[in-house]
C-alpha cells in the first residue's frame, strides 16, 4: 500500500428540503385547510478516526464528499426524510485544516473520535406551519436552508511511542525490521527509506509502537534530500532513539548534523527525551569502537549505547531504555 499523508478534500453538507404547499380537499370532511408538510433535513459530512489505517491513500482516489439532501415535504401532512449522512474515515492522528492550511479544526488523536465537519441544511416549514387563526389558508412554504460547503486538507501524523532518527544509511529501518513485524527496504544506499514505517516491539511482555521516519541530511529543514516534511510523524512521540553509524568518519559531526534539523524544524522535538545509540558497531574492532564512542559521548553529553541490529548487539538494552523513557512519560503524563 502507498503511503500518503496529506490530502486535499472538497465536502458539501446536503440541503434541506422544501415544505409543502398543500390543502386538504376530502368529499364528506367539513373543514379542509392547509396540510402541507415539512422538508427534511440534508445529511451532514463526519470524520471519523478508525483503527486499521495509516495512510490517507484513500482519498487520492476520492476527493469530493457530498451527503444527501433532504426531501421535500408533502401533502398530508406528510414530513420528508432526512438526507443521509456522510463518514470519511481516516487514521488515527489525522489534523484537519482549512483551506489555508494553517486553521486547525480538529485533531484526531484516539481511536472512535468524530466530529462534524458540515452541517446538513434545516428542511423548510410546510404551508401547515403557518396555519393561524387569523390566516386559515396560508399559500406558501419555506424553502430547505443550503447545506455547507468547504475545501479541506488532511494531515497524518502518524502516533507512536518512539521515533528513530539519523542521517541516512544510520541503520535505522534495520533497528525496525529486528525488533518488530515490520519490513521496511533496507539497501545500502542513501535514501531507501521514503516513507514512515510503523512497526510494533516487544521487550520483556511490555509493548509500544516504533515509528522509522527517512533519514535527515545537513540543510533538510531547507528541503534538501527529502527535506524535513516527514518530521511531523515523530512529533507525537514520547522519545527519540537517536542513531549515528559507526560507518560515519565523524560520529560527532554526524550527530550535531541532526540535532541541528532537529532545532530548526522546531515543534519541540529538539527537547524531548533522547537515546543515543552508535549503530552498526559489528564492523569496528574495539579501538576504534572506543575512540567513536568517546567521541560521540562528548557531542551528546552522554554514554551513548552501542548497538548493531544485524548482529542483535545490544538491541534488548536499547529497547529496554526507550520501554523506560516511555513508562516514564506515560506516569507523569507527558505526550505531544
Amino acid at each position: 500500500m502507498k503511503f500518503l499523508d496529506e490530502a486535499k478534500v472538497y465536502i458539501r453538507s446536503g440541503d434541506g428540503g422544501a415544505g409543502a404547499v398543500s390543502f386538504r380537499r376530502e368529499k364528506f370532511i367539513e373543514f379542509g385547510g392547509p396540510d402541507g408538510g415539512d422538508g427534511g433535513r440534508g445529511g451532514d459530512v463526519w470524520i471519523e478516526a478508525v483503527n486499521g489505517l495509516n495512510t490517507l491513500i484513500d482519498f487520492r482516489y476520492q476527493q469530493h464528499f457530498k451527503a444527501s439532501i433532504g426531501v421535500h415535504g408533502m401533502g398530508r401532512n406528510r414530513t420528508g426524510a432526512n438526507g443521509a449522512s456522510v463518514t470519511m474515515k481516516v487514521p488515527v492522528g489525522t489534523q484537519i485544516f482549512e483551506e489555508d492550511k494553517e486553521t486547525l479544526i480538529v485533531d484526531l488523536v484516539s481511536e472512535g473520535q468524530r466530529f462534524r465537519l458540515a452541517a446538513g441544511g434545516n428542511g423548510g416549514f410546510g404551508n401547515a406551519h403557518f396555519k393561524s387563526s387569523t390566516n386559515q389558508a396560508p399559500n406558501w412554504a419555506n424553502p430547505g436552508l443550503p447545506g455547507e460547503e468547504k475545501t479541506i486538507w488532511l494531515r497524518l501524523k502518524l502516533i507512536a511511542d518512539a521515533g528513530l532518527v539519523g542521517l541516512p544509511n544510520a541503520g535505522k529501518s534495520t533497528f525496525l525490521a529486528t525488533c518488530t513485524r515490520a519490513r521496511p527496504k533496507i539497501a545500502n544506499y542513501p535514501f531507501t527509506t521514503l516513507h514512515p514505517n510503523l512497526g510494533v516491539a516487544t521487550v520483556d511482555g511490555r509493548e509500544f509502537i516504533i515509528a522509522d521516519i527517512p533519514g535527515l541530511i545537513e540543510g533538510a529543514h531547507e528541503g534538501v534530500g527529502l527535506g524535513d516534511r516527514f518530521l511531523g510523524h515523530v512529533e507525537r512521540t514520547r522519545v527519540l532513539l537517536h542513531l549515528v553509524s559507526a560507518q560515519e568518519e565523524d560520529v560527532a559531526g554526524a550527530y550535531r548534523t541532526v540535532k541541528h534539523e532537529l532545532e530548526a524544524y522546531g515543534e519541540g522535538l529538539a527537547d524531548k527525551p533522547e537515546i543515543v545509540a552508535l549503530s552498526q558497531i559489528d564492523i569496528l574492532d574495539e579501538d576504534e569502537r572506543r575512540q567513536k564512542v568517546a567521541a560521540l559521548a562528548d557531542a551528546c553529553g552522554k554514554t551513548p549505547l552501542q548497538l548493531s541490529a544485524v548482529v542483535g548487539l545490544g538491541m534488548t538494552e536499547a529497547l529496554r531504555a526507550l520501554r523506560d523513557v516511555i513508562a516514564e512519560t506515560s506516569r507523569d503524563g507527558t505526550a505531544d
